[in-house]
């Protein structure tokens, strides 16, 4: 288990407020867009939004639930996974955690 430093576990504590807006704006606009959609039924629109909100509810729980310090590094990578932090965000974070954050996340570029 890794406890992130003190001075970037207040830096993401101020954060998560401004990603999860982020997040549920995001995932709200995409329900409206599947939602309104036209060329399927109202069924499969339902379906299909039934199963973007249990993803996107998957994605919010590993980002932002449960928030403490032993589990923060992970809750930062999900959320920079997500796109949820401006660059100018992250660069509050020590070196170290950015380093780290960096480490886990470079396979996916």
């Amino acid at each position: 288990m890794m406890y992130i430093l003190e001075s970037d576990w207040k830096v993401l504590r101020r954060l998560k407020p401004l990603a999860l807006e982020r997040f549920c704006e995001r995932t709200l606009a995409e329900c409206v867009q599947v939602a309104t959609g036209s060329g399927d039924s109202a069924h499969e629109r339902y379906l299909t939004l039934y199963r973007l909100v249990h993803e996107r509810d998957k994605e919010l729980a590993r980002a932002f639930n449960n928030l403490r310090r032993s589990s923060a590094i992970n809750a930062l990578i999900s959320m920079t996974n997500l796109d949820l932090l401006t660059a100018s965000e992250l660069a509050e974070f020590s070196d170290e955690t950015r380093g780290i954050v960096q480490r886990v996340l470079e396979p996916r570029s």
